[in-house]
Parts: C-alpha cells; sequence; structure tokens
C-alpha cells in the first residue's frame, strides 16, 4: 500500500452494535478508513472482494461459520490483505487455527481502544501481531503437519510415489499408464491404493495433499 493513502478497514461482526462502536473509533483517526462492515462470513468475503481492504478486523465467531475460515478464503483471494482476529479470550486452538489460515494475528475484544489501532497499523505495514509463545504453537503445528504427512507418504512404494506425481501434475489415468508402460486397469487399481493409504477420497485431494507437502522442503525420495 501507499504510505500517503489511508489504511482501508474491513470490520467484520455478527454484531452491529459493535460494529458501529468500531466504525466510530477508527473513523476519528484520518490515517484509518473504514470501507464496509459484514456480519457473517459470507458477507466477509463478498465485503473483501468488493472494496479491497488493507486490513480485516474479524470477529472468531460469525453465525454461518468461523472467523477462521472467512480468513482462509480471503486470503487465498487476496494474499496481500492482512487479518487480525478479534476475540474475547485467548483460545490457543483458535489463535494456532486463524494463524495457520493467514491472520496476522488477534486482538483481544477488551483491549484498549489504542491497542486495536496500533495493532491495524503494525498489520498493515506487514507485522506479526504474535507474542513468541503463540508463535511456537504455530510453528510446532506446522512441524506435526509436516511429520504426519511425511509418515503417510514413507507407506508409498517408489512406483506409488511417482504415480501421485503424475496424478498431481493432473495426468489422467491413460496417460500415466502410457508413460510408465503399465495397463489403465492397473494405474486405476494403484490410485485407488493411494488415496487409501493416504485417507484421500479425490485426485484432487492428492494434488493438494503433495503441494502441501512441498513447502516444508521434505523433497522427492
Amino acid at each position: 500500500m501507499n504510505e500517503e493513502e489511508p489504511i482501508r478497514v474491513l470490520l467484520v461482526d455478527d454484531h452491529e452494535v459493535v460494529r458501529m462502536g468500531l466504525r466510530a473509533l477508527l473513523e476519528r483517526r484520518p490515517h484509518l478508513q473504514v470501507v464496509g462492515e459484514a456480519g457473517s462470513v459470507a458477507e466477509a468475503v463478498e465485503q473483501a472482494a468488493r472494496t479491497r481492504p488493507h486490513v480485516v478486523v474479524m470477529d472468531v465467531r460469525l453465525p454461518d461459520g468461523t472467523g477462521i475460515e472467512a480468513c482462509r478464503e480471503i486470503r487465498q483471494m487476496d494474499p496481500s490483505v492482512k487479518v487480525i482476529m478479534l476475540t474475547a479470550f485467548a483460545d490457543d486452538e483458535a489463535i494456532v487455527g486463524a494463524v495457520m489460515a493467514g491472520a496476522s494475528g488477534y486482538v483481544l475484544k477488551q483491549t484498549r481502544s489504542q491497542g486495536l489501532i496500533e495493532a491495524i497499523e503494525r498489520a498493515a505495514r506487514g507485522e506479526s501481531l504474535l507474542d513468541p509463545a503463540v508463535a511456537g504453537k504455530v510453528l510446532e503445528q506446522l512441524r506435526r503437519l509436516a511429520r504426519g504427512e511425511q509418515d503417510e507418504l514413507a507407506s508409498l512404494s517408489a512406483q506409488e510415489r511417482r504415480i501421485l506425481e503424475l496424478v498431481a501434475e493432473g495426468r489422467t489415468n491413460r496417460e500415466i499408464a502410457q508413460e510408465l508402460f503399465l495397463s489403465e486397469k492397473t494405474v486405476k487399481n494403484y490410485v485407488s491404493n493411494i488415496l487409501a493409504k493416504l485417507n484421500l477420497h479425490r485426485r484432487s485431494q492428492a494434488a493438494a495433499f503433495l503441494a502441501r507437502r512441498r513447502p516444508f522442503d521434505l523433497g522427492r525420495e
């Protein structure tokens, strides 16, 4: 964002009174601009796409889902958007889930007004709002995910791993059969076995599984 332009903020909370209070607080600061409000996950995603905020202040609990789900969808649409979770208490599991979904951090609803404003400013600059203890828990969760997926891959044979790679590239069973000099029926059986071993149901899930694994630098076996 341009340092001279105001920070565009989207407010997401299912209580209109809370949104009104937040808007009144933020609009007293000329460098902050409230560009929209939403009271549900669906509205949050729609408003984010329409108003293109720099920062979203997001309630964790929403009537049609969670702020974590909304955060994930918004960040998938535009990774430059920063999301601050607004929560009544520091629930470690919810906070870790929010950060895993791409949130910059969280602010307690009991926080003084200046604390929220500073959090918005820091998030807009790309800073993390996590204290070291929470950051450590997030890293450990990432490591556990990496270890779990590595263990699952260890159950695959070399041929199954090769076929998984080709599935992830979008190849059809016929194309895989031609490349590996196998029958199409044999490839179909391999794919079924791979999905069963990885506890997946569709080819698209297998591609997503492999895409998640690569950022952890586990490499090809």
